[in-house]
């Protein structure tokens, strides 16, 4: 039985991680993975992350989820603070396992900016280059 105290096994050979059924994320040099948070109602892209083992354990394991702050060095669950939770309603891994697509109920704003989404500018070209349009 799998249990988030588990450690997820070694990615193995490419066959088994492009079609087997284990879990195996093959997590970087910095033990991370990229998580792509995407609205389950409307498939709006809310954000990227990064999580680790543990906060991959402990998103599968307890339906909340749960990053790891690169900048601030340690792990969060989504909305510990801001009341702005992330209720996983379902993961899913790439072709490589080596990042994951998770859609949520979300609470309130994803982004820490209060905006609805982290992907709130949009880069257009300008006669000087690119710019941030905000939407």
């Amino acid at each position: 039985m799998w249990t988030a105290s588990t450690p997820f096994a070694a990615p193995g050979l490419k066959a088994d991680l492009e079609e087997g059924a284990a879990l195996t994320p093959r997590f970087n040099a910095d033990g991370l993975i990229t998580a792509i948070t995407v609205d389950h109602a409307t498939s709006e892209i809310l954000m990227l992350a990064h999580m680790n083992a543990e906060a991959l354990a402990k998103t599968l394991e307890s339906g909340n989820v749960w990053y790891f702050s690169r900048s601030r060095n340690e792990l969060w669950r989504k909305g510990a603070t801001s009341g702005n939770t992330q209720r996983m309603v379902e993961m899913r891994v790439d072709c490589d396992q080596d990042a994951v697509l998770i859609r949520v109920e979300q609470i309130g704003p994803a982004c820490h900016t209060n905006r609805r989404s982290c992907f709130y500018r949009r880069v257009e070209m300008t006669p000087s280059g690119p710019r941030l349009k905000s939407e």
